[in-house]
């Protein structure tokens, strides 16, 4: 890891740790998924949140927010496709969140992973 990375990555984990709590522990959990996931992406803040991208000086692909409602979302950088099925044309861009199980894990790890395809 390059040294800007590396403060990148300490960036976004100050940013993260001076939430409060219970946003800040499930902040922690998607950023250790999002990680996991993708270890290719790096993590930076972007527009003062926590980012994803492919280095430190390209455009962030998946964003984390703690406005109202935390969100996972996915930029205009992304090559977004339809969803199909019910959802036909629209394409999805960003989930809310209150909580963090087993299955909102591994939906946050596919939409991650789809990112980087």
């Amino acid at each position: 890891m390059s040294t800007k990375d590396e403060k990148n990555l300490a960036q976004v984990t100050e940013k993260i740790a001076k939430m409060d709590e219970p946003r800040r522990s499930l902040m922690q959990r998607v950023h250790e998924v999002v990680m996991t996931a993708a270890p290719s992406l790096k993590p930076r803040i972007w527009y003062g949140m926590p980012a994803y991208a492919h280095s430190a000086s390209t455009p962030a692909l998946v964003t984390l927010r703690n406005d109202e409602r935390l969100n996972l979302a996915i930029t205009e950088k992304v090559d977004f496709r339809p969803a199909g099925g019910a959802d036909g044309l629209l394409m999805p861009a960003a989930w809310y969140f209150e909580s963090i199980d087993e299955d909102t894990e591994k939906r946050i790890a596919e939409i991650v992973r789809s990112v980087i395809a």
